[in-house]
């Protein structure tokens, strides 16, 4: 097929502008965090082809296991599980090459290149993204346990704080507390809605939490502490006396972020059945959306089909009542009520975050929940200016290195050594275009495989020059030796190339991120290496013969 000049030609020109193309610079876009704290699309035109850590800096973390938060019984079965979940997310994420490995038994390490926002990435790595959904509670349980809870801070020692009420003497040896005293928050929203007014008054016996605690009024199991106490009500409703005084079949979560009633801030404290409805485990998909009533961010959900069926039978079985969406033991927004059975969509509203939070609740969504909370034990920023370095050194030594193999070939083959480089041009191309098309990262380990490889390429036509002139020593014409040295070197050439390309494979199935780089490179260098040398450079021995036909002796 490719026995004509024309044909070699065209599957050259082909190869030349389809490596080109590969390698035109592409608009680039990524999100910048301005001076405003806000994030902004910046668009940049690049060269496609992806640079690691070590060429453009970035974000090194060391990750352990947050075993303050949660007890494993299985550390070694939740890192492996961390691991896929990050993984995962990192894919989502976009980052170029990222890299996500243990570090001996408790610690995991994540390498991200070319990061623009920090921050983000960290929250995306540490959230747990574990999505439940639960029922508020409509027997005011909380209600009735607050007097207990009361009792058990004072059996314990805990003093009422500024603006708490404050049993006197006498309610004290009797028991009681102040049937008058209320919570200075409540105290203080005589400027708030009637909602606000209304829900200050408890039942008699407010005490250290009771003085706190108020009933919203509008949902069962919603209460409003005020933002300046939610600290310390959340530090108290975590002592385990205080625990002990719940219900066993109610959980208290609080809101993740505070809400404004009329001039004041507070934070809604949720009263929900334990036992979850339905988890995301079941969660197959989930998208960032605009609702394009509120135009607010939501995320939309799937379930698979076992966790539609469930989904839709414990939603059939509470229509009327409010469902709360927790995410990460924080609920999402206000509890909606359940109008109709819900099967296998359904959506997240996200109020008062933005679209890029959206976007990162889906992602963390679809790669799946982290068994245990991660903790940051390290941390470092690898600045641009190293990556700069690292590849002015590698140009520079890439220089050096194809000076000398051009200086030594063309002095020793002459000719035939001339021709030789043209092939070494086409296989830089190659190689390079190669690299972008495949989306492969150019690592400084990479680097080196890519210098490697060039003297991998020249060996293919050393092997062919040198059965030439073994051809031409035992006296056949020019045109037969060229035909025989080409025809008798592909065995060797196919040989070594086969066993280098087999080491590389054997680096990149095994070997970590730098030496998976190296490898990548090699595979590359050594496939564009075998068409140059095999391919290429006979083609223009082919033309060099078609010129000169009457040529009797060769210069090699």
């Amino acid at each position: 097929m490719f026995s004509s000049i024309r044909s070699r030609l065209i599957l050259i020109g082909l190869l030349v502008a389809a490596s080109i193309f590969s390698l035109l610079p592409r608009e680039v876009t990524t999100r910048v965090r301005g001076a405003d704290n806000a994030m902004r699309d910046s668009v940049t035109r690049e060269v496609p082809i992806k640079r690691g850590l070590d060429l453009q800096g970035g974000m090194y973390l060391g990750l352990e296991l947050d075993q303050s938060r949660q007890v494993s019984s299985d550390v070694a079965r939740d890192i492996e599980l961390a691991l896929t979940v990050l993984r995962n997310r990192m894919d989502e994420f976009g980052v170029t090459e990222p890299l996500v490995q243990k570090s001996g038994d408790e610690r995991i390490i994540v390498e991200l290149a070319g990061i623009t926002d920090p921050q983000r990435a960290k929250d995306i790595v540490q959230e747990a993204a574990f999505l439940e959904f639960r029922i508020t509670d409509e027997s005011q349980a909380l209600e009735k346990s607050l007097p207990a809870m009361d009792r058990a801070l004072r059996a314990a020692g805990v003093a009422a704080g500024p603006g708490e009420a404050r049993p006197s003497a006498v309610q004290q040896l009797l028991g009681g507390a102040d049937t008058t005293a209320r919570d200075s928050a409540g105290a203080d929203s005589t400027g708030a809605d009637s909602t606000a007014a209304d829900t200050t008054s408890l039942t008699p016996g407010a005490g250290i939490l009771s003085g706190l605690i108020q009933p919203s009024g509008e949902l069962p199991g919603e209460y409003l502490v005020s933002e300046t106490a939610y600290p310390r009500v959340d530090s108290l409703l975590r002592i385990p006396a205080v625990q002990r005084s719940l219900p066993r079949n109610i959980a208290l979560l609080w809101a993740g972020m505070p809400t404004s009633v009329g001039v004041e801030s507070y934070r809604y404290l949720y009263a929900l059945e334990s036992r979850p409805i339905i988890t995301g485990q079941s969660l197959v998909d989930a998208q960032a959306q605009l609702d394009p009533l509120t135009n607010a961010p939501v995320v939309n959900f799937e379930l698979d089909r076992a966790g539609g069926r469930e989904f839709g039978a414990q939603t059939a079985r509470h229509v009327g009542d409010y469902m709360a969406i927790i995410l990460d033991g924080e609920v999402q927004g206000r509890p909606p009520v359940i109008q109709e059975r819900i099967n296998r969509s359904g959506r997240i509203t996200l109020a008062g975050r933005t679209v890029e939070d959206a976007r990162d609740l889906a992602l963390t969504l679809r790669a799946g929940a982290l068994p245990i909370p991660l903790k940051i034990v390290e941390e470092r920023q690898i600045g641009a200016s190293l990556g700069k370095d690292a590849i002015s050194a590698g140009i520079l030594a890439g220089i050096i290195g194809a000076i000398f193999v051009v200086v030594v070939i063309v002095a020793y083959y002459r000719m035939a050594g001339i021709l030789a480089i043209g092939a070494l041009l086409m296989y830089v191309l190659l190689t390079l275009a190669a690299l972008a098309a495949l989306g492969a990262t150019l690592t400084l380990p990479g680097l080196s495989g890519l210098i490697l490889s060039i003297g991998i390429a020249v060996d293919g036509n050393v092997l062919i020059f040198e059965r030439i002139r073994e051809e031409l020593a035992l006296g056949k014409t020019v045109r037969l030796a060229v035909d025989e040295g080409f025809r008798h070197a592909m065995s060797a050439i196919i040989d070594s190339n086969v066993t280098t390309a087999l080491t590389a494979v054997f680096l990149y199935q095994f070997g970590t991120g730098p030496v998976q780089g190296f490898a990548v490179t090699l595979i590359i260098g050594i496939a564009a290496s075998l068409i140059t040398a095999v391919f290429v450079t006979r083609t223009f021995f082919m033309i060099w013969l078609e010129r000169r036909p009457a040529m009797s002796t060769l210069s090699i």
